[in-house]
């Protein structure tokens, strides 16, 4: 069976063992004569991998008893809509601007309240995470939003910015699962599941109870935060198989050893490329060292002529998907958490021979 080392920062290779698991649950689901696809959301077999599947999340980032864990659809890209709308009460909330999900974020919510740009890393093109407290959020701003990883450009913020009573929001879309977090220090978590939570389909969304219920009028139906509180993320049919294989990976972190042995293993890999570049004079890394990303790192050669090079003869190599974003450029490899170390090695590797050729 051939298999590549797939660094695409999204959708983002899964575990092997899941895969497989998968592959032999396919046809005949615990005996039932029926695949997960085939499954009533109804059925007490789904509602038990929908149930199991919040339990172990739940244990994985010690998520309180006061929140929520919703399975919607829509992608993380919704949730700039629905964040907005299930959270507006001043009809303002102030965000951090650190690349291009962030703008998008902004973009959507001011379809739907008034958006204040509190900090931002623009003037540099988005290469470091600015500083964020309390000082300059509007103490009454309806929430907080910040974009925690930002898999364009390589960033990601090192600490959790203090917002006081102020709800914080972030889109976790690239980085949840990979490192520990407190999960009491946001209002609302969300993530779309294609980088380490599982296929493309299914998305997270993890809210303290206090926000749920308070929907503006305008709120559609499906983006309010209780329509899915209140039916166990059931109130139509949920992205079923998507739900399943977020099961089966949660099954495979906990196996592992959670998030704490996840985020030693991250930074560990995500070392071993940085400092490779540090000492090479022919890479190098745009981001400022103190706002790296371990999931999204970037790099680039001197001659963007070899760019195009580069990729192809990487994927002769067997490591795929290595072209940076078409905004930034250079190449970028992503290190999810289904990332084994020795596709960091291979890729090193590699960089040392093309680095060799082309001196």
């Amino acid at each position: 069976m051939k298999r590549v080392h797939n660094f695409s920062a999204g959708p983002s290779m899964l575990p092997l063992e899941v895969l497989e698991k998968a592959q032999a649950e396919l046809p005949n689901y615990k005996d039932s004569g029926m695949s997960v696809m085939e499954l009533s959301h109804r059925s007490g077999l789904f509602t038990d991998i929908i149930t199991e599947a919040e339990s172990l999340l739940r244990e994985l980032m010690n998520i309180p008893d006061n929140y929520k864990v919703l399975f919607v659809q829509g992608g993380a890209s919704q949730q700039f809509a629905a964040v907005p709308l299930n959270l507006k009460k001043n009809g303002k909330a102030d965000y951090v601007n650190t690349g291009s999900w962030s703008k998008k974020a902004m973009k959507e919510a001011k379809k739907f309240i008034e958006v204040n740009e509190i900090a931002s890393s623009e003037d540099e093109n988005f290469t470091y995470i600015p500083k964020v407290n309390t000082s300059i959020i509007d103490s009454e701003a309806d929430y907080v939003h910040i974009t925690t990883n930002n898999t364009i450009e390589g960033t990601a913020f090192q600490e959790i910015p203090d917002t006081g009573n102020v709800p914080l929001v972030a889109d976790m879309s690239s980085n949840i699962l990979s490192e520990e977090i407190d999960v009491s220090k946001f209002g609302v978590i969300y993530a779309g599941a294609q980088k380490n939570i599982g296929p493309a389909g299914l998305t997270v969304v993890i809210v303290r109870d206090d926000l749920v219920g308070n929907a503006s009028e305008q709120c559609p139906t499906m983006l309010d935060y209780q329509t899915h509180s209140e039916s166990g993320s059931l109130y139509n049919t949920p992205p079923t198989y998507g739900v399943y294989m977020a099961k089966l990976v949660f099954e495979w972190l906990k196996e592992l050893g959670g998030l704490k042995e996840m985020q030693a293993r991250n930074e560990k890999q995500a070392a071993l490329l940085y400092d490779y570049v540090a000492q090479s004079s022919f890479y190098a890394s745009p981001v400022k060292e103190d706002s790296r990303s371990i999931m999204n790192i970037p790099f680039v050669i001197p001659n963007r002529d070899l760019d195009g090079e580069f990729v192809k003869a990487a994927q002769a190599e067997g490591l795929e998907t290595l072209k940076g974003h078409r905004s930034v450029g250079g190449m970028r490899a992503s290190f999810y958490n289904a990332m084994p170390v020795e596709g960091v090695e291979d890729l090193i590797t590699f960089m040392k021979k093309f680095e060799k050729e082309h001196q």
